[in-house]
């Protein structure tokens, strides 16, 4: 009996020891001197930090010829008036299609980010602030291809603008904090983590998204995602409709230099390198003696723009930009697209196993709304890339190296042509029964048959399939 309190007091000593190893991992920091953040004692006070430099954005877009509950009574198919008068042809009436998103501060002037597809179109723009009150708002630019916009209120006091971070430091793993307004449900705050980095999805050709679990929903469009110290390190932009927990967003390094062309001159200018280019594949990597995969090809170099005149050359494998390593084509365009134009650039690159480094003066990419732009036979409208027939391409893909056409490298998933049937390997021998031999001849072809505005046939030869017809969609 007299040795129970001993019993008992060390009891307590190894329950207050079991608690205080508890508290040390689930609050801040893991054990040891790593400075890992483990799972956050609370959201709290980021949140309310954070949350004056969200605010709510309204739109009034004007839709022409008729509203849809009109056009569900009264529309092409089913009109109950037509079996007993003949022909019906209602008058088609405008109506007004309301939308909601977010967006975050940057300044005191005023300037707000958001995304483009939020604003698009919009004839009136109304921003709500955390303190409820309400601003017109006018577009200042948009940029389509990235879906980022920037948008301005005047006459606001006491503005809380969010300082930005750096998307490049995030982890996969690491917390994030999503605010905005899905559904009209404003300044709501969902927490979650980094899911995984530099996500193709389809939407562009610049996707380069940070998918997190933090829940997303219509309305969210636009809004911050932060880091733990409270910094903007995305823009959150995309949903899978019909999955949980999967969200995207816009990576902030690579709005800022968008956001700040916007800001200048309400339009993006992009870089323009002047090279057809493709994926590595294993098979490409083993026949040019790489170790890895890691570089992307130069299948083409058109002559008298920055790469001619830097000395690249076809089959010359760029493998890093200013000594930052690219893996991917899309990578590749990426960085070049936001390099400044006029602005002197080192390529790295690998030729006859050696490797090599050239300085090239980046150009100004042309218009854009082109349905082909220059580079290898991209048709960013109807979401494909096609190529020359090499003797490399066609041993990968089993062709005759002797073959008339142009080679589908690329469909993106989603795109027009994908819905078409369109398949990478490919050959598109005729465009509206006009006869396709290389990649000049395809150029001339689209442009053509986009200029009618008409569905677009592809006479395609697939392998141990024979002959198709692909008819692709306005």
């Amino acid at each position: 009996m007299k040795r129970r309190p001993n019993i008992i007091f060390k009891s307590t000593i190894a329950l207050i020891a079991s608690l205080a190893l508890l508290v040390s991992w689930v609050g801040i920091t893991a054990a040891g001197d790593s400075g890992v953040v483990m799972v956050p004692a609370n959201f709290a006070e980021l949140a309310k930090e954070a949350k004056p430099g969200v605010v709510n954005i309204r739109t009034v877009k004007t839709i022409k010829g008729g509203g849809q509950v009109f056009r569900h009574f009264f529309g092409p198919k089913g009109n109950p008036f037509e079996d007993f008068f003949g022909p019906f042809n209602p008058p088609q009436r405008d109506y007004k299609q309301r939308s909601l998103g977010s967006g975050f501060i940057i300044d005191k002037e005023g300037y707000i980010v958001t995304n483009n597809h939020v604003v698009e179109g919009a004839d009136k723009i109304r921003v709500s602030l955390y303190d409820e009150k309400e601003y017109d708002a006018k577009i200042v630019g948009r940029d389509p291809k990235t879906d980022l916009a920037l948008i301005k209120i005047d006459g606001a006091r006491n503005l809380h603008p969010l300082p930005l971070g750096d998307s490049d430091k995030l982890e996969v793993g690491d917390w994030v904090l999503a605010i905005g307004s899905p559904f009209g449900l404003e300044q709501t705050v969902t927490a979650g983590i980094v899911s995984a980095k530099k996500r193709v999805i389809g939407a562009g050709p610049y996707d380069n998204f940070i998918q997190t679990d933090a829940s997303i929903n219509p309305g969210n469009s636009g809004g911050p995602l932060l880091n733990l110290k409270g910094q903007v390190v995305g823009i959150n932009t995309a949903i899978i409709a019909s999955g949980q927990g999967i969200g995207f967003a816009i990576p902030i390094n690579m709005a800022k230099s968008i956001v700040a062309q916007l800001k200048e001159k309400g339009s993006v200018t992009r870089g323009w390198l002047g090279v057809a280019i493709q994926n590595l594949t294993p098979e490409l990597s083993e026949y040019y003696g790489l170790k890895t995969r890691k570089g992307v090809l130069v299948t083409q170099v058109f002559e008298g723009d920055p790469a001619d005149k830097a000395g690249i050359k076809p089959n010359d494998i760029i493998i890093a930009v200013d000594g930052h390593p690219v893996s991917t084509g899309r990578e590749l365009s990426s960085i070049i697209a936001n390099t400044p134009v006029g602005s002197k650039t080192r390529i790295t690159l690998m030729r006859n196993g050696k490797q090599k480094t050239v300085t090239v003066t980046v150009a100004k990419r042309e218009d854009e709304q082109l349905v082909v732009t220059r580079d290898s036979g991209r048709s960013e409208s109807m979401g494909i890339q096609v190529a020359e027939i090499t003797p490399e391409r066609a041993r990968q893909f089993g062709l005759e190296s002797k073959e008339e056409g142009v080679l589908v490298v690329d469909v993106q998933s989603g795109s027009r042509a994908d819905e078409a049937g369109l398949q990478a390997g490919d050959i598109i021998k005729e465009i509206n029964h006009q006869r396709v031999k290389n990649l000049d001849g395809f150029r001339k072809q689209i442009r053509r048959a986009s200029s009618t505005k008409k569905a677009i046939a592809m006479l395609v030869k697939r392998r141990n399939q024979g002959f198709k017809v692909i008819r692709i969609k306005p």
